[in-house]
Formats: structure tokens, C-alpha cells, sequence
């Protein structure tokens, strides 16, 4: 699957760039829209991968978060340099996480979507709970994969994170070039793999040299987007279908988030997958589309 042209989308005076990843042959498919992870965007998932969801019957979207990629970047000069800092908070803000919710409702607008179905790794899974939570009225499903409870922010979100994985991110030091930010999305990726699904450099490599990346290495945006204060309702008022998923050897989150998650959510499925790190493995491919479009589905049941 060839990328398709960016789009842009407006959330008053933040620009959004999105990727209008079409729908099934003969079919309109149903609104599916990516949520990327920190500093990520709208090269964050695997085009086949993303063929796969098309093919099961979805319509697919992926955008750049502000301050990513072509959307609108901030300068926020008290912003701390390195996401681990924005992490445990301190100083001011650039913007709420409320507005990047925004950002994503902006997306679908400029989409014509009514309503979508909404997935999101790691940060992403963060952002779609709350997207869920504060435009319940635009969400028909929700699925996480490797995500923290929405709640979750400052010295209380470390409980759910494995330390090492930040200090050997911070270690990480390419050139500010090109070909800096695939060398330093290529440790990340290393950083990230699965135990029991060894990572095809090759291929990976290959993904990331035509994949915009720069956003893996700007320290500055990502701690301004952790820093982002979330004042929204409780994940326990949810009540759109919602799945959870967590690899048991994700070396950058604890499987107790994901069960944070399910345990508070109303009716959530929880899936805990062996030997899965913080990423998407290709032989589970199918298998993770399959939990995606069982989750979907059950929108379509009414309650009760």
C-alpha cells in the first residue's frame, strides 16, 4: 500500500496533517481512526498493516499530532528537553491534553465522519481513552494497546513504567539529520521488540527511511505533550465498547496498566499477549486485526 497525499485539517489555529488511508473495494467501510504514540504520527503504523484493517473492513485514518511531522509545531521555550522530565511534570504547559483530543475530533470533521472507531499504541492508547471520554458522542469503539490508564500523569504514572527503557532512550544520541532520525527510530525499535518475535531489521529499516520519523528524537515536543494536564471525566463512565491489550514483556509498560484499564471501564476486554513488546509484531498482525474487528463489532449489538 502507497501513501497517500496529506491532508490538512484545522483546530482553530492548529494545523493537522492526516492520511486518508481509503476503504474496502465497494464498501464504505467503517471509520477507523490511528492514534499515534508519543512524537508520533501518520507514518506511525505499517502501511501493511493498515491494508490489513482496510481489508477487514475498515476505513482508515492516521494524522500527525501537533507539535509532529507537518502539523503545527509550538515553541514553548520553558518546555522541558527530554520527554522524561515532561513526564513528572513541572513548569508551564503549551496546551492541554483536551486540545489534542480536539485535534482528533478536527480530523474526523475534516474527514466527514460523524463518529469513528478509535485505536491508539502506547501514548496513542492514552490520547483514544480520552477522546472516548470527553467526545463520547463521536466514539463507536475504543481499543488500547500498550497504554496507561487516562488518569495517570506526573510521579503517579511511573508506577506503570519500566525506568530502565527511559534511561536507555536518554542515552540514545544520533545526528540531527535524515538520516539521524531513522538511526535513532531504529534503536528505539530495537528498545521495543518482541521477545518472541524477532525484529526484521531489514524490513524495519526499509518502513522507516520513507516514513516521516523526525519526531522520535525532538525531545522538546514530546515533553510538551506529556506535560499536557488532562482534567477530564473517569475512565469508569465510559460505555463504548472497549479493548485493552498488553504485551507481558513490553519493556516500556507494566501489564498492570492495561488491567488498570479493563478494571475500570465498564464491560473492557482484556487481552494480555505473550511475548509482546511495545510494538506490533507482523505474525500477529491478524491476529490483532481480528481483536480489533471483533471489538468493532460490537458496537453494532445493542446493550442489554
Amino acid at each position: 500500500m502507497s501513501e497517500p497525499t496529506v491532508q490538512l485539517a484545522q483546530n482553530g489555529e492548529v494545523r493537522l496533517a492526516f492520511l486518508d488511508w481509503g476503504r474496502p473495494a465497494g464498501s464504505e467501510g467503517e471509520p477507523l481512526l490511528m492514534v499515534a504514540g508519543l512524537g508520533g504520527g501518520r507514518g506511525s503504523y505499517p502501511p501493511p498493516f493498515i491494508a490489513a484493517l482496510v481489508d477487514a473492513g475498515f476505513h482508515v485514518v492516521t494524522y500527525d499530532h501537533r507539535d509532529v511531522g507537518a502539523s503545527t509545531r509550538f515553541t514553548d521555550a520553558v518546555a522541558a528537553q527530554s520527554p522524561f522530565r515532561g513526564l513528572i511534570g513541572g513548569g508551564t504547559s503549551a496546551y492541554s491534553a483536551e486540545d489534542m483530543t480536539d485535534d482528533a475530533v478536527a480530523v474526523m470533521d475534516a474527514v466527514g465522519w460523524g463518529r469513528a472507531h478509535v485505536f491508539g499504541l502506547s501514548m496513542g492508547g492514552l490520547l483514544a481513552q480520552r477522546i472516548a471520554l470527553r467526545h463520547p458522542d463521536r466514539v463507536l469503539s475504543l481499543a488500547t494497546m500498550s497504554a496507561m490508564p487516562s488518569d495517570a500523569s506526573g510521579l503517579g504514572s511511573l508506577r506503570y513504567l519500566h525506568l530502565g527503557f527511559i534511561r536507555a532512550t536518554s542515552r540514545l544520541d544520533f545526528p540531527d539529520t535524515p538520516e539521524g532520525d531513522v538511526e535513532t527510530a531504529m534503536a528505539v525499535a530495537r528498545l521495543c521488540a518482541s521477545p518472541a518475535y524477532p525484529l526484521d531489521e531489514a524490513e524495519m529499516r526499509a518502513w522507516l527511511e520513507h516514513a516521516p520519523v523526525d519526531g522520535v528524537r525532538d525531545g522538546t515536543a514530546q515533553a510538551r505533550q506529556l506535560r499536557a494536564p488532562w482534567h477530564g471525566p473517569k475512565l469508569r463512565t465510559l460505555t463504548v465498547p472497549t479493548l485493552v491489550l498488553h504485551g507481558d514483556a513490553d519493556p516500556v509498560g507494566r501489564p498492570s496498566a492495561a488491567r488498570a484499564i479493563a478494571r475500570q471501564v465498564p464491560h473492557a476486554r482484556l487481552v494480555i499477549l505473550p511475548g509482546v513488546g511495545h510494538e506490533l509484531p507482523r505474525p500477529l498482525w491478524p491476529t490483532l486485526v481480528g481483536h480489533l474487528r471483533d471489538n468493532a463489532d460490537r458496537a453494532r449489538v445493542p446493550a442489554g
